[in-house]
């Protein structure tokens, strides 16, 4: 899958799609689920509540890796450029994040 310098994939393209995150299941940072499903030959494994502590989100505009408790209370903007995120992303947290 081509990427873009700011992680934005075929799938999602807006300027606002710049986050990246680590699979629980490989531990390789995708731009969203359909790049893992084509690239990955597995099933993602969501994110348990209790490791929500652990670096798994990447601002495609800086680098900065976030935990994901970061990044859910980031307001949809990167706590270290201020870049901000798509917030039509959470309409997909399922698939990455078990339920909070």
């Amino acid at each position: 899958m081509e990427l873009d310098a700011q992680t934005r994939c075929a799938h999602y393209r807006s300027d606002l799609d710049i986050i990246a995150i680590k699979m629980k299941c490989c531990g390789v940072y995708y731009a969203c689920k359909d790049c893992h499903e084509a690239l990955a030959g597995h099933a993602i494994e969501v994110w348990p509540r209790a490791e929500w502590g652990e670096t798994a989100v990447l601002c495609g505009a800086c680098g900065r890796e976030m935990s994901i408790e970061q990044y859910m209370a980031s307001g949809y903007e990167c706590p270290a450029c201020g870049a901000t995120f798509n917030p039509g992303c959470r309409k997909h947290y399922q698939f990455y994040f078990e339920a909070g």
